[in-house]
């Protein structure tokens, strides 16, 4: 499977970003991603990660008769596979150009540059020497695959531990490492690949280039070098002319990367190593907690929990005692309300409750003054008394009177003839 290629677009935006001296993921010029390794369960197993670039290495070993020409040496072997796991564009069981092109580099990187002394790897001269075999995987490919490559090797092999071996006559006894502590291999120097690529024809120059930039670049110069300083190899690719004063310049630059990453591995070996001796989790184990076995990239934040019990117990003391009685809330709206245990209604009900409350006492008052008319009228009518109608319309006036009663006739004429007199008053007002 082809990986997908860049449009048009995409390489003259990034084309011009290298101009204005831009990258896609705000590095400058001459910085590296962030290089993170870490160890596995076992001796000689590393991982290395360059920014999403991962790649693992594992050493292993094994006694093989030496080569005719050279007796007292042991063997090195170098393999780097490609799997399609890391990129789409590499296919299985199949070695393309850049598997053979990575693989000749790492050889001349480690195996050409002797950083390994060889000798300390014979058991029987003639006979039986060490085959040292690094592999190295890559798991996830974002671009500079030879730097994450040689810097994950060289690391694997300075973590390597060989097994102790003794030799009686013409037997030759390998001790486990329970019987015997293994012995590590004997390295000179730490050689590092250090890769910069060219743009338009070598006017332009980045360190350390992503899968993107790597698609548009016109040229690759890869230098392999010490912290001493000393150049273990050098290889240009792109067919591009490059002067010398830029190959002086990027060994410079090269001098400087190669001193900060070695530094880099020394700390994570120390590290490792202080682990593994105080008898901690390291390596594969260490992952387990942090539930990074699926989630690789997951990062912890640094919290400080030394002192956690006692701010804990300033705190609780400073603070006031809480109140007993829980106080009702102040509700602006109405329809909004609280809910729980020993808490006051506070739904908007209470009025509505107060108007029906005082809509009922309306009621009944109301209720009361029409049985006091009832009665009073039903008192009038027991008792028989006159009844007085007048009319003050302009029209006429009339006056009904009731039938006199002869049981109380007195009476009854007192009222009439004070009815009478205020309608006589009433008359002469109105002429």
């Amino acid at each position: 499977m082809k990986d997908t290629p860049l449009s048009n677009c995409e390489r003259d935006f990034l084309l011009k970003a290298i101009v204005e001296k831009k990258r896609l993921d705000g590095r400058q010029t001459y910085d590296y991603r962030k290089i993170k390794i870490t160890f596995g369960t076992d001796y000689g197993c590393c991982f290395v990660d360059l920014g999403k670039t991962r790649v693992m290495a594992q050493v292993s070993c094994e006694i093989v008769a030496p080569k005719e020409n050279r007796p007292n040496e042991g063997i090195m072997f170098f393999n780097i596979e490609l799997s399609p796991m890391a990129s789409p564009a590499f296919e299985q069981g199949r070695q393309s150009e850049l598997s053979v092109k990575l693989n000749r580099q790492l050889e001349r990187c480690l195996r050409n540059s002797k950083c390994i002394d060889t000798e300390s790897l014979c058991v029987m001269s003639g006979e039986k020497v060490w085959q040292i075999r690094v592999d190295v995987h890559m798991l996830n490919h974002d671009g500079n695959l030879m730097d994450a490559a040689s810097i994950a090797a060289i690391t694997a092999l300075c973590h390597f531990r060989r097994p102790d071996v003794s030799i009686q006559g013409d037997e030759v006894t390998v001790y486990s490492p329970e019987e015997r502590d293994p012995i590590p291999l004997s390295i000179y120097h730490m050689p590092i690949s250090v890769s910069f690529s060219f743009f338009q024809q070598g006017t332009y120059l980045l360190v350390d280039p992503c899968e993107r930039e790597e698609r548009v670049m016109d040229g690759l110069l890869m230098i392999a070098m010490n912290k001493h300083r000393e150049i273990c190899s050098i290889q240009s690719s792109g067919g591009i002319m490059l002067l010398k004063e830029q190959v002086m310049r990027c060994s410079k630059i090269a001098s400087v990367k190669v001193s900060e990453i070695t530094e880099l591995i020394t700390k994570a070996l120390e590290n490792d190593k202080k682990a593994r001796k105080a008898g901690g989790r390291c390596g594969f184990a260490e992952s387990l907690p942090q539930e990074r076995i699926t989630a690789l990239k997951m990062d912890e934040t640094a919290v400080e929990m030394t002192d956690v019990t006692e701010t804990a117990n300033d705190i609780v003391q400073k603070a006031e005692a809480p109140s007993q009685m829980v106080p009702s809330p102040v509700v602006p709206i109405p329809g909004i309300g609280q809910v729980g245990q020993g808490l006051q209604n506070t739904w908007g009900l209470e009025d509505d409750e107060d108007e029906e409350e005082e809509d009922d006492d309306g009621d009944e008052e109301q209720e009361k003054v029409t049985k006091m008319e009832k009665e009073q009228r039903r008192e009038e009518q027991s008792s028989g008394a006159d009844v007085v109608e007048i009319s003050d319309s302009e029209e006429e006036e009339v006056i009904i009177l009731h039938p006199e009663t002869p049981d109380r006739g007195p009476k009854n004429a007192g009222s009439s003839s004070q009815q009478k007199g205020a309608a006589t008053s009433k008359r002469r007002q109105k002429k």
